[in-house]
């Protein structure tokens, strides 16, 4: 130990950066392994991470250096779209991109690296790839023996053997083993037999360990006794003889077949279906092995094979039980998997069709247990898959869905491509799709949304050839979901649609649901409040009727933006404020930070743009953990809004800038339009602050101008009459009154079409402070239907009326009484008579029935 920390500070102190290697060599079971994490441990502090990559060098199946790539990347926090897609090019083409991809993002950073169970044959290429030799990392080897490494190597290379233990070591494991078996310490001292044992285990801890687990029943001389009795054996193995040979039959069974488990941990649960039996007596198993050295105790209850003991008991399984016995027990560990994680996500997302008829909570005393338990096996559960053989179909695909959606809920887009890529290598089309369905949702979180589009739509062909309803409905949300988000909002609510239809059995209720709050999130941004609540209501019955917390959270987060729309911030910060709660119960993290989002922007339509922005920051750094891109824009885009309200509008025109950069990439036609919309906003009255007027506003004016065709485009009549309203202030500033009143006309029309009286208001009461400039019969004629119009609008009060109008439409009749000047020209802006930006925020449009038109806003 104190030997690598010695070559450590050595290499920090040299000049230069390159990365420092020991090669801790020795035989299987010398503890090199143990001795890489004890280092790993004692120079935490020196170093940013660590990482461990097993890479099977001493097994028949050998770890690709491209797959050591992407578990580093992972590891380490590389880009996780990068970990997702596993592209299709060859393998020297992928090894290439991934390791670019790994020494940059390496670069400069010191890292641990634990590269274990290397082999001498063709590794020296593996190892130079998997070097970060840009920084000052340690990385340290695991062999077998001393490795051949070249001199051309980047980096500061140190072999160290651990060596086998010596007289004095032996016996303090023995004496350390013995205590825990309860045996009394041997008198008088036998050190002859010791060095019995001591030889016939090659002085190895692992051999050490096993045979010292006999010491409760038998002395030392017998435990040299019957040691000796495996003559041709290696010293691990004949210690794994003699405790295998005394294990009762039950026992010996049970060693063999954990073989199948893999590197996995298991309990009670998954050892009693491999033998068939209960998990009483599984139990009681268990803890023999333990005590016989043979299995290692990971948790109070859980328990993993040495890699050692691992080949012994695959070697026994093959040697002492058929095929048709190795299968049967194979298919009954991955149907005892498949229930669990089953369970877990069950009670998260509930009673989804794909997981129907699979209850049960598994003897998990909560759902942070649960989530616990598979965070911590998913990883090896995934291993053991890639040698299950002749395990049924539908088993197999209720795992890895399982499996799947938690990699979803955690954000694991490494796994996910895992599994994905282990779905294609089963080859079972149902099983395939059901994967590359989670693959399309993934792509839809990272931001990826053409790619998600496509992968989508080719799912729900493929089920629609299966005339597979369930699968092609769960499909077609998916894909809604992302049309929505790319801003096709009519293409979304009629495949979303189309998936409520083919979702009316009473087994799909639950799959209805989440539907439903789709389609309810859509019907939202068409300005069909009272349709959206009506939709939500529905999905919330349904998801509490079929348990589910995941359900109830996303619902709970469209009805709070429902609410925002409104103008109803307590009931919209309730329903937040439960989402969010949800979120942390589920361990969603990624839900986590859209509320958080809407929290703030709730403070930001409550008038108090201080909260707002604090909020924001803090949501916009856990989008950014997440790697959520689209949840980094959108916060972005509130964000700009909030400093703008604050009076911070460079800071405001430089996050709106940043919003719509990334809109722009992600291919968000919904989003690019909104931060279009107030980018030319506080950019013209950015503008107008500096010079007094809105001349010079032609920049703002080019980006309205594309803003109101993206949402002419898409169909979101909301966002293109507060558009509308946004230009006729431009060209009124610039005499161009003529053209600002079409453009208020216009706005009127757009309004009027999902009845928005709300913004109908605005654009009466602008069109009345134009009318005397631009009224074909002259000033005194414009100005006096100007003041029977805008009379009409007062008398014509309704409850979504903003409460600013009244007080600007007070101040106007003041004015037009007094007459008006062409000379003087347009004086509404210098009056502050116009719309703010919280007059657009709610939609006044009714609520006692289902609207019809088109809305703008943003969900997750």
């Amino acid at each position: 130990m104190e030997q690598i920390a010695q070559w450590v500070r050595a290499a920090r102190a040299a000049t230069g950066t390159r990365p420092t290697v020991v090669v801790l060599h020795g035989p299987a079971g010398s503890g090199r392994t143990a001795l890489a994490l004890r280092a790993t441990h004692h120079l935490k502090d020196l170093f940013r991470g660590a990482c461990l990559v097993d890479l099977r060098g001493a097994s028949d199946r050998p770890l690709p250096t491209r797959d050591a790539l992407l578990h580093l990347l992972n590891r380490l926090g590389a880009p996780r779209e990068q970990l997702l897609f596993r592209e299709g090019s060859s393998a020297e083409q992928q090894v290439r991109r991934l390791a670019e991809l790994y020494h940059r993002h390496l670069t400069g950073l010191p890292v641990t690296v634990i590269l274990d169970d290397a082999a001498d044959t063709d590794e020296a290429e593996q190892i130079r790839t998997l070097l970060p030799e840009r920084s000052d990392s340690l990385v340290l080897v695991t062999a077998t023996g001393p490795l051949t490494l070249p001199d051309s190597l980047p980096a500061r290379v140190h072999h160290l053997p651990v060596e086998a233990l010596d007289g004095a070591g032996t016996e303090e494991l023995l004496r350390e083993v013995a205590g825990r078996q309860g045996a009394a310490p041997e008198a008088p001292y036998d050190g002859r037999s010791e060095d019995r044992v001591r030889e016939l285990c090659g002085g190895l801890p692992l051999a050490l360990r096993i045979a010292g687990s006999a010491l409760g029943t038998r002395t030392v001389r017998q435990l040299a006794d019957g040691l000796a009795a495996q003559p041709d054996a290696a010293p691990v193995e004949r210690a794994l003889w003699l405790r295998y040979g005394e294990q009762g039959e039950a026992g010996r069974r049970l060693l063999r077949r954990l073989a199948l488990a893999g590197r996995a941990s298991l309990g009670a649960a998954a050892a009693a279906a491999l033998l068939a039996t209960e998990e009483r007596e599984a139990r009681r198993l268990l803890a023999e092995l333990a005590d016989a050295g043979l299995i290692d105790r990971v948790r109070a209850s859980r328990y993993r094979l040495h890699d050692a003991v691992r080949a012994f008991a695959r070697a026994r399984l093959l040697d002492e039980e058929d095929a048709a016995e190795r299968t049967a027990a194979q298919e009954r560990l991955i149907r005892n998997y498949a229930d669990l994680a089953g369970a877990v996500v069950r009670m998260v997302d509930g009673k989804m069709s794909t997981r129907a008829g699979q209850f049960g909570a598994h003897g998990f005393s909560s759902l942070d247990s649960a989530l616990r338990w598979l965070d911590d096996e998913a990883s090896f559960i995934t291993s053991a898959l890639r040698y299950a053989e002749g395990v049924d179909q539908r088993t197999l695909q209720r795992l890895l869905g399982a499996l799947a959606d938690h990699c979803l809920l955690r954000g694991d887009l490494y796994r996910l491509g895992e599994i994905g890529e282990l779905s294609q290598s089963v080859g079972r089309g149902s099983l395939e799709h059901s994967v590359q369905w989670r693959t399309g949702i993934a792509a839809r979180q990272l931001g990826e949304l053409d790619k998600a589009r496509t992968t989508l739509s080719s799912v729900v062909g493929l089920y629609r050839d299966e005339h597979d309803d369930a699968g092609t409905a769960l499909a077609l949300c998916s894909l809604g979901i992302t049309l929505h988000h790319q801003g096709h909002l009519s293409e979304a609510a009629e495949k979303l649609t189309e998936a409520v239809a083919l979702q009316s059995s009473a087994g799909q209720a639950e799959d209805r649901a989440w539907s439903l709050h789709a389609l309810a999130a859509v019907r939202r941004d068409r300005a069909e409040l009272a349709e959206a609540r009506s939709l939500l209501a529905t999905a919330l019955a349904l998801h509490r009727e079929g348990e589910s917390l995941h359900g109830e959270a996303w619902t709970h987060f469209q009805l709070g933006q429902v609410y925002l729309r409104m103008g109803t911030v307590p009931e919209a910060e309730s329903e937040l404020s439960r989402a969010l709660e949800l979120y942390r119960r589920t361990g969603d993290g990624r839900g986590e930070a859209w509320a958080l989002t809407q929290l703030a922007r709730a403070r930001l339509v409550d008038g108090d743009p201080l909260l707002a922005v604090d909020g924001l920051w803090e949501a916009l750094a856990r989008h950014r953990e997440n790697e959520d891109a689209r949840g980094e824009a959108w916060t972005l885009y509130y964000l700009g809004q909030a400093l703008e309200e604050r009076g911070d509008l460079d800071q405001a025109v430089r996050e709106l800038e940043r919003a719509r950069t990334m809109f722009s990439l992600m291919r968000d036609g919904y989003g690019l339009a909104c931060a279009r919309h107030h980018s030319g906003r506080v950019s013209r009255d950015l503008q107008a602050a500096r010079t007094g007027g809105l001349r010079n506003s032609g920049f703002a004016r080019q980006l309205l101008v594309e803003c109101r065709n993206d949402f002419r485009r898409i169909g979101v009549a909301h966002g293109e009459g507060w558009t509308c309203l946004e230009l006729a202030l431009i060209d009124a500033g610039n005499s161009r009154a003529e053209r600002a009143l079409a453009l208020c006309d216009e706005a009127v029309a757009l309004f009027a079409s999902y009845g928005d009286e709300r913004g109908g208001d605005w654009a009466r009461f602008l069109r009345c402070t134009l009318l005397p400039y631009a009224s074909p019969g002259g000033t005194e004629v414009g100005t006096a239907v100007a003041q029977e119009e805008l009379a009409a609008l007062e008398r014509a009060e309704h409850p979504a009326r903003d409460g600013r109008l009244a007080e600007c439409a007070r101040a106007l009749a003041v004015v037009l009484e007094r007459g008006v000047r062409l000379e003087d020209g347009w004086q509404a802006w210098q009056l502050g008579l116009v719309p703010n930006r919280h007059a657009r925020e709610v939609m006044g449009v009714p609520l006692d029935g289902p609207g019809s038109g088109a809305g703008s806003g943003a969900g997750a």
